[in-house]
């Protein structure tokens, strides 16, 4: 299924793709760091499972400082859509109580969908 590039998804994959870059060069440093035997290896096959842990470990604060603004300016476009889309129900839901209200002073039974 085709889903329309928004400007919400255009920001969350703005985000999304600088966060993978952050991780990606904390890999590269961690991998750098065990391979050169400044930081202990994993043991036995777990090396690269450390690597990807040590190198989540390190990427997340780094992220959470660096891309403050990106992140928050990514949070106000899902905001603002969802609060589109609460607006969208409730209108409906208004629209549905005023049919249901019109028919219940008509006499008629409300109708169950």
């Amino acid at each position: 299924m085709f889903v329309p590039l928004t400007e919400e998804w255009i920001e969350m994959l703005r985000y999304t793709l600088m966060r993978l870059g952050i991780f990606a060069g904390c890999f590269v440093v961690v991998w750098g760091l065990v391979y050169s035997g400044i930081v202990p290896r994993g043991y036995g096959a777990s090396n690269g499972m450390w690597l990807v842990l040590l190198s989540l470990v390190i990427s997340a604060p780094i992220s959470f400082v660096v891309l403050r603004k990106e992140r928050d300016r990514a949070s106000v476009k899902v905001v603002q859509r969802v609060d589109r889309i609460k607006a969208g129900f409730e209108a409906s839901a208004a629209q549905e109580d005023g049919a249901d209200d019109a028919a219940r002073s008509q006499g008629q039974a409300p109708q169950a969908s």
